[in-house]
């Protein structure tokens, strides 16, 4: 078997030991004789797995019995969408500009009612997360919005916002199950599995039960309205069955290592490799204010487009996937989700040092 380093931002590395069950499952499931992707989601051999999946979840986050937790379609993205039209009660919502991904949720949030920009760290171009200690917030806002983790940029939140009441709104896409966190703390969260926990295609949403609506303006999906789609169990529609049966193996697979304060441990060791090295490089450049820095995504520069185009064509050669940064930055970024082992950033780190030998 050939793996690769795959150091991509999404969709990104699975764990070896769930894509060895899933595939020692793919033809004939626990004895049925069909693949989960043929299977009914109205049978009781799916509805044991996506039971499961949102109990093992659950116990792995907390959530508490007033959170209900839904698996869907459509993306990030789309939910940009979802949550105005399902939490502005008021019509007005507060956002956190941090990176590409919350700027598109506000532009996206100002089609259904008065979104307001209250901090943005667009100046320097999303290099660091600004100081949410004494925010803005708007006296009517429904809620406040942010993006925990920033994908391209390769920025996270350490501390969350001061609020003063409001409800929090967190898209966790790239950082959801890497830590733990406190669930009471959050209004709702969402998350594409992508990054962290599963195939592309499977959308997480936890959510406050008092936050679903019984009179959501005429306007809404019926796909769009999470008192449905929490009303039906996540299967108002066919939900994307062999995603969330993934999702549940990667779910044991966290639990199986020790639960999120063992994850948690596992990706800031894992980080701090190659963070250390940033730091003492004279070709290498980490992009982000250290006390903002990510443990997920780790952008770093040359500042020689042509250098940097070598450095990703050889690692590529040697066996490390998916180093260009993202477009509208450039450079280099390493993506080390909580599947990435940590001798994946040891052997980058390694081939970093020897690249700068031979080209500094």
């Amino acid at each position: 078997m050939n793996r690769v380093y795959n150091f991509s931002a999404g969709p990104a590395v699975l764990p070896e030991d769930v894509l060895l069950e899933a595939q020692e499952e793919m033809m004939d499931y626990r004895g049925c004789g069909m693949s989960v992707m043929e299977m009914s989601h109205r049978s009781s051999m799916f509805q044991e797995i996506i039971d499961t999946a949102e109990a093992d979840l659950r116990n792995l986050m907390g959530i508490p019995d007033n959170y209900k937790v839904l698996f869907l379609q459509g993306g990030t993205a789309l939910h940009f969408a979802t949550i105005p039209m399902n939490l502005m009660k008021n019509g007005v919502a507060d956002y956190i500009v941090t990176g590409s991904w919350a700027k598109k949720a506000y532009v996206e949030a100002q089609k259904y009612g008065q979104a307001n920009k209250i901090a943005s760290s667009e100046d320097e171009t999303f290099t660091y997360i600004p100081d949410c200690s004494d925010l803005p917030i708007t006296e009517n806002a429904d809620y406040v919005y942010i993006c925990e983790n920033n994908t391209i940029y390769g920025t996270t939140y350490h501390t969350l916002p001061n609020t003063k009441g409001k409800d929090l709104v967190s898209d966790m896409s790239s950082c959801f199950l890497s830590r733990p966190v406190d669930v009471e703390k959050y209004a709702l969260i969402l998350a594409g599995a992508q990054k962290n926990i599963g195939p592309a295609g499977v959308q997480i949403i936890i959510v406050r039960e008092d936050l679903l609506r019984d009179d959501v303006p005429d306007y809404v999906p019926t796909m769009l309205n999470l008192k449905v789609q929490a009303d039906n169990g996540s299967m108002y529609n066919t939900p994307p069955c062999w995603g969330i049966y993934i999702c549940g193996k990667a779910f044991r697979w966290i639990r199986d290592i020790g639960g999120l304060d063992a994850m948690a441990k596992r990706n800031e060791d894992k980080a701090a490799v190659l963070y250390d090295y940033l730091d003492k490089s004279t070709m290498f450049k980490g992009t982000v204010r250290k006390e903002d820095r990510s443990l997920m995504n780790i952008p770093f520069v040359i500042g020689d487009k042509d250098m940097e185009a070598k450095f990703v064509s050889e690692a590529k050669a040697a066996g490390m996937e998916n180093l260009k940064g993202h477009r509208t930055v450039g450079g280099m970024r390493a993506s080390i989700y909580n599947a990435m082992p940590k001798e994946g950033v040891e052997t980058l780190v390694g081939f970093m040092e020897e690249f700068e030998k031979k080209n500094g």
